[in-house]
């Protein structure tokens, strides 16, 4: 495999005291699970992370992990590899879930408004779950990836700052340094118009925004990771991670993206899995032949060097 640096490569006291309970707690070699944590609770819904940290005292840096599943579907199980993976190499990841569209409910901005507090919260935790407050990441695969692009790059933009002004880390800086993205969709237009070719019955953006393109074209680019990519906010590195046989997310999203943020300034790479298609991100990590283990060695060394 050829180098990433390369141009192709294959309660709200109880939560303020830290007193949040977990569902289930276990040790699984070096790395501990917390499944079911609350970070937040939006609108009568609880929302929760599962939490995989070094079993080893510590203030490590950390990374929040958003599934992808076309904001209707999927779980934040799906990166169960690489909350273990990533806390055996001395990383804090934070799993999270986050509210999901269904047939005439769209969530947006509440997704992103989600996303956003599950950084808060890590932030505003701190050393009682083993973070350096200062040294915070996200990943994120399709919608998931999305969903992280967009909070790295909104961090002091409305519609997704003070919605929740109650939550107990509200306050809290939502900035990360480092973002890497398995597939995502960075152009919500980009999509809409792909989804009408591939999947007319089924346009995912569609029914996570709550109107076509043809009705609110603003809204489509409000909720574009691409729109908010100018050099003011480069300080974010940023890895782009897609295959070459993708037909759920068009592999131009990734390109375009990644040149936005080359003509801004951004530290940006990526890395290019030959043959792959779409939701690898979830394959076993180590497993030979799987095309996580592709990625597994630039997307460790990355975070090493951008947090």
């Amino acid at each position: 495999m050829k180098s990433i640096f390369g141009a192709t490569i294959i309660g709200a006291v109880a939560l303020a005291a830290g007193l949040v309970p977990a569902r289930a707690q276990t040790a699984a070699g070096d790395v501990e699970i917390q499944s079911g944590v609350e970070y937040a609770n939006h609108d009568g819904v609880v929302l929760q992370g599962d939490l995989y940290q070094p079993k080893a005292p510590g203030k490590y840096p950390a990374i929040v992990a958003v599934h992808g599943g076309g904001w209707q579907a999927g779980a934040r199980t799906a990166y169960g590899y690489w909350g273990r993976y990533l806390a055996q190499q001395g990383y804090v990841v934070f799993a999270v879930s986050y509210r999901l569209s269904k047939p005439g409910q769209k969530t947006y901005p509440q997704a992103a408004q989600d996303v956003r507090a599950a950084v808060q919260f890590v932030r505003g935790r701190g050393e009682a779950i083993k973070v350096d407050p200062e040294r915070i990441g996200m990943m994120g695969d399709s919608a998931g990836a999305h969903l992280v692009a967009l909070t790295s790059l909104t961090y002091e933009d409305a519609p997704f700052i003070n919605a929740y002004p109650k939550d107990v880390f509200a306050s809290v800086s939502a900035r990360v340094k480092a973002v890497v993205g398995f597939y995502g969709v960075y152009d919500m237009a980009q999509q809409w118009n792909h989804d009408q070719l591939h999947r007319p019955h089924d346009n995912i953006t569609e029914k996570f925004l709550g109107a076509p393109l043809t009705e609110n074209r603003k809204i489509y680019l409000e909720a574009s990771p691409i729109t908010y990519v100018v050099k003011a906010k480069n300080a974010t590195s940023f890895l782009i991670v897609h295959g070459t046989e993708d037909d759920i997310v068009d592999r131009a999203q990734s390109d375009n993206f990644l040149l936005a943020l080359k003509q801004a300034g951004f530290y940006a790479r990526h890395i290019v899995v030959q043959g792959a298609g779409h939701f690898f991100a979830s394959d076993p990590i180590l497993e030979p032949g799987s095309r996580s283990s592709e990625t597994a060695s630039p997307i460790l060394r990355f975070f090493k060097e951008r947090l």
